[in-house]
């Protein structure tokens, strides 16, 4: 374990972030003065916090008592918090990169969306170079991050601008079960074999909040409707029918700009299913392989082949669907360069609309993390080289980048960026990373936002057991209507 050592509790989850980042296959825990827990004989990271200054103490990891780094900064008075922490996450960052000898492609970026700060800066009237220069010189992210979030964030701004802020929403609907829970997920899905018998009862209480969102909504101008998981296509086509024809029930959909449904995994996409997303109306789906190598995909839990993958996303061509997204992910355990590139070329031959190029990130949620307690993170691999990879392969395509968005613990400090061929873009997924609009949110474990004139943002989760949620939907609804002010 690596200790990181505070003289009083400040920063603690940027500081964490930090240092996990220079240091994956480490457990890195936080020590503040006064804790009950001893940081004797452990390799530690010291931020003591002074007057007017921070002192950062590195000692070597195999001789915890010489100190091999030792640097402080000054503040000034009067410094505002923000700039606090941005000061000791910079001296912190040139502290562990010099003992390292490492740098980090996003610098000193945590816990926030990348593409926040150039949209915001965009909108100020900054210039392209002012904003680059800022990036650089506060959060220490390489050129080629900086030119990609600037490019993001002018593509994204633009699409923006067609949705309805004020008099608009978005609808997210969650199917949370699977065929099977995969290695690295940590969201929340059920086998769906356990929920067969119960399926109706799901899709009653989805009903109820439909009928509520609805009348609560009726005056607002529906943008995008996404139905995600889980695998919502691990219902048969009957029950997708009953969704369905419950959306076309409670809402407008005159005005929609686009209308998802996440197919996903190959071994839950029939003809059948197609039939029913093609009768209503449904203008994007994904077809998801993660890996088109056999070994991973056993290896991973998928449960279904690449050829599988490839007779899914022929069939939805044949239905006449012409969005079609597909999700990899670099970074999943045994897979090197010659893996994904071999996964990059199969997708290249299928040539869909759109590729959101994941990179594995490890959730103490999923089984992944116990899968490397057992297995070493050394069989996990994410480089530049395989990025690059993906971003060209996209081009080939004729794809741009169009979002982007980075999560804690990811393979190679990189990020996940969805790339699409022009006026194929998920608008849903700029939304909900750039939370500008409202989105209710129904379903087990979903969570609505409310974004208020002010641009606050207000929050309501239903319960993330299905059970639960199917015998308090009362509640869930009550929730809304105190999010919303809207009575049913």
């Amino acid at each position: 374990m690596l200790a990181v050592k505070l003289n009083r509790p400040e920063f603690e989850y940027d500081i964490h972030s930090l240092v996990k980042a220079f240091y994956p296959g480490e457990e890195v825990k936080v020590f503040c003065s006064g804790t009950m827990e001893s940081t004797e004989g452990l390799p530690a990271i010291c931020l003591d916090f002074l007057q007017n200054s921070i002192v950062l103490t590195i000692t070597q990891k195999d001789t915890p008592s010489a100190s091999s780094f030792v640097e402080e900064e000054r503040l000034e008075d009067g410094l505002p918090r923000l700039e606090i922490k941005n000061r000791v996450k910079q001296l912190l960052y040139k502290g562990l990169s010099r003992h390292t000898k490492k740098e980090l492609p996003w610098g000193t970026l945590t816990g926030i969306r990348p593409v926040k700060i150039p949209m915001a800066m965009l909108e100020e009237g900054r210039t392209e170079k002012e904003i680059l220069e800022y990036m650089q010189d506060t959060y220490f992210i390489s050129r080629q991050k900086g030119e990609l979030g600037i490019a993001i964030a002018k593509r994204e701004k633009k699409l923006l601008s067609t949705l309805h802020y004020e008099d608009g929403y978005s609808l997210y609907i969650g199917i949370p079960f699977c065929p099977t829970t995969c290695l690295y997920c940590s969201f929340t899905s059920y086998p769906i074999r356990l929920w067969k018998q119960r399926m109706q009862d799901y899709l009653s209480a989805l009903e109820q909040e439909m009928a509520y969102t609805g009348q609560a909504f009726k005056d607002k101008k529906l943008d995008t409707v996404y139905i995600g998981g889980g695998t919502p296509t691990t219902l048969e086509a009957e029950e997708l029918e009953r969704l369905l024809s419950c959306v076309e029930k409670y809402f407008d959909l005159k005005r929609l700009q686009e209308y998802t449904v996440e197919a996903g995994r190959a071994d839950s996409i029939t003809k059948e299913k197609l039939r029913v997303l093609k009768k209503y109306g449904i203008t994007r789906i994904s077809v998801n392989p993660q890996s088109m190598n056999e070994e991973t995909l056993v290896r991973i839990g998928r449960q279904h082949t690449a050829e599988q993958v490839r007779e899914a996303f022929g069939l939805a061509r044949e239905y006449g669907f012409d969005n079609i997204n597909m999700d990899i992910i670099l970074g999943l355990p045994g897979e090197t360069q010659k893996e994904v590139c071999y996964t990059l070329e199969e997708i290249k031959k299928l040539h869909p609309d759109s590729l959101t190029v994941h990179s594995l990130a490890v959730k103490r949620a999923s089984r992944l993390h116990q899968w490397i307690q057992e297995n070493g993170i050394s069989m996990l691999h994410n480089t530049s080289a395989m990025m690059q990879a993906a971003e060209e392969a996209a081009k080939e395509m004729g794809m741009q980048p169009y979002y982007l968005y980075r999560q804690k613990n990811m393979a190679g400090n990189f990020e996940n960026v969805g790339y699409a061929q022009p006026g194929k873009y998920g608008i849903y997924n700029i939304l909900i990373m750039e939370e500008k609009q409202t989105i209710a949110a129904l379903g087990a474990g979903s969570i609505s936002k409310r974004v208020l004139p002010d641009g606050r943002i207000e929050r309501t989760d239903n319960v993330k057991d299905v059970a639960l949620y199917m015998d308090r939907i009362e509640e869930m609804i009550e929730r809304k209507e105190r999010l919303f002010g809207v009575k049913s």
